[in-house]
């Protein structure tokens, strides 16, 4: 299943959630009035074999088609959005950098996450190196504590695409070389278009991942790349923290990313970024002047 949110253009503010059927999207909240109107309060309320069986629910009345609906960031809300660093070999490679032993933690703020109806604003009075990153993200289902990683798949409720947009010059210098200001200017953290339960991905790390930026592929690889396996993730940050429902770890960017291009490139207004990884979907997204 392919779970999204979305609002209604003559009703902008009210988030509904529902899942993808083709072309059409099914309203949950139309089929099941009693739904909370948010996945997040979803996945807190209901175990996730509830959420799957939701869709037995579906009447016909509560399918429209995609296009006559605003996607929005399929979750929103959630406690934390954490993010793995040098976390494919040829993104390493590219830098001319050993893989790191073991997983390189940063995290975003929450208030940073977007969706495919929103843009990318740049502050171009602040930066001028705004790069791209596209990543697979993982979707904690049910509280995750101390879990050993082979374990670790019975605590994913999905995934979705990410980028993990950078202001190059705030992560590496302007602040101490902490990336977090690079990392969480608003709207750096557009995900979508939907989350992809678990079931529907036989393998995460077998997946192919690409990012074009105006029609021209920057990024194209396997999640096979990934340094550091999502299940040993999912072991280490709970060995020191409870994930919970709703949060998402950002597993890292292949190789291809502007800053470390001949010349480097950066984000610009007016331009387009399309991000893709099999068997979940294309995340497109403009840029804009804040």
């Amino acid at each position: 299943m392919k779970f999204v949110q979305f609002t209604y253009s003559n009703n902008p503010n009210e988030i509904r959630v529902g899942h993808l059927d083709g072309d059409n999207v099914i309203d949950l909240n139309k089929a099941v009035p009693t739904l909370p109107r948010t996945l997040l309060e979803i996945l807190r309320n209901k175990e996730m074999k509830q959420i799957f069986r939701l869709c037995e629910c579906v009447t016909d009345a509560a399918k429209l088609p995609v296009s006559s609906v605003n996607l929005k960031a399929p979750i929103t809300g959630m406690d934390k959005v954490l993010c793995i660093g040098l976390n494919y070999k040829d993104h390493c490679e590219e830098q001319k950098l050993t893989p790191p032993e073991v997983p390189m933690i940063f995290s975003k703020f929450a208030s940073t996450v977007v969706g495919p109806s929103d843009s990318v604003r740049l502050r171009v009075d602040v930066t001028d190196k705004v790069d791209w990153e596209v990543e697979l993200v993982v979707v904690i289902g049910k509280p995750a504590s101390n879990v050993k990683a082979k374990n670790a798949f019975e605590y994913i409720f999905g995934y979705t695409v990410a980028q993990d947009i950078s202001a190059r010059d705030w992560q590496k210098t302007k602040n101490g070389g902490q990336f977090l200001l690079g990392k969480s200017m608003d709207t750096f953290c557009p995900i979508g278009p939907c989350i992809t339960t678990s079931d529907e991905i036989t393998d995460p790390q077998k997946l192919e991942i690409k990012c074009s930026v105006n029609g021209v592929l920057k990024q194209s690889s396997c999640t096979d790349q990934l340094v550091h396996k999502i299940p040993d993730v999912i072991e280490r940050l709970s060995s020191v923290m409870t994930l919970l429902p709703g949060d998402i770890i950002l597993t890292g960017t292949p190789g291809g990313v502007g800053m470390y291009r001949s010349p480097p490139e950066y984000l610009k207004p007016g331009d387009l970024v399309e991000s893709t990884i099999q068997d979940i979907g294309t995340l497109l997204v403009k840029v804009e002047k804040f």
